[in-house]
């Protein structure tokens, strides 16, 4: 993995974590916990959506997969802290 991947996998976790902390009414977690999220969210979203049989593709397929990942990892952590 080259610096250019690195990049855009925190650019687009950063994004992903910040849209599903707004939808989430306020539950993000600043920017690097923002970018954290995302990124696990990524990942959550990719095998979620990998069990499901469907893919995305392009940056923006990435960016829609990690939103719904992040969304879900939201909502559990959500769940875990009540």
């Amino acid at each position: 993995m080259d610096i250019v991947s690195i990049i855009i996998w925190l650019v687009v976790g950063a994004i992903a974590g910040w849209l599903a902390g707004q939808v989430m009414k306020g539950r993000g977690f600043g920017l690097i916990g923002n970018i954290i999220v995302g990124i696990i969210g990524a990942i959550l979203g990719g095998f979620i959506f990998g069990l499901l049989g469907i893919s995305f593709g392009g940056w923006i397929g990435t960016l829609i997969v990690a939103f719904i990942g992040a969304v879900v990892l939201l909502f559990i952590v959500g769940l875990i802290k009540k």
